[in-house]
């Protein structure tokens, strides 16, 4: 069983050999514009645009809490889109981090990254603008990923 490894750095340059992906949360309103997402769309454009158009044919798709799209961007790399927030303001229902979408979504993630045989990389996702506590966060990755046997490696961010 793995652990998982933290490491300094930029989350959408992963480190290491082989197929890798790259996961983030998103929200479940159809907004990119704040937060690690922007990191995404400097580096490359698809993910945003297949979110958005993910986001858009929703009555037709699996969009919603706990779904994943997964966007190829490179011949080893891929960006998981994991729909783990309600919304995007922390309100009277509290803070938009939904653990049991994100737990759903990690459960989805590991399912792909055993098919590739990839190794997954984040930051502390659903901790930003989502307003998450790692403490409940690091054990789904823990039951849901490294549990399983894939490596994972969270990136803090020093820019």
């Amino acid at each position: 069983m793995f652990e998982i490894e933290y490491v300094r750095g930029d989350a959408t340059a992963p480190q290491g050999k082989g197929v890798k992906v790259i996961a983030h949360v998103c929200n479940d309103l159809g907004g990119w514009g704040k937060g690690f997402v922007l990191a995404i769309s400097r580096r490359w454009p698809e993910p945003e645009a297949a979110y958005r158009r993910w986001h858009r044919e929703r009555s037709a798709n699996d969009f919603g809490l706990g779904a994943v799209q997964y966007v190829q961007v490179g011949r080893y790399l891929w960006v998981a889109n994991m729909v783990g927030q309600r919304g995007m303001r922390t309100g009277s229902k509290g803070v938009p981090v939904r653990y049991e979408a994100i737990d759903a979504a990690l459960g989805a993630l590991a399912e792909k990254a055993a098919e590739l045989g990839a190794s997954v990389h984040m930051p502390r996702i659903g901790c930003g603008l989502a307003g998450g506590k790692w403490s409940r966060i690091e054990p789904l990755i823990a039951e849901r990923l490294t549990g399983r046997g894939i490596q994972v490696t969270v990136y803090d961010y020093e820019g």
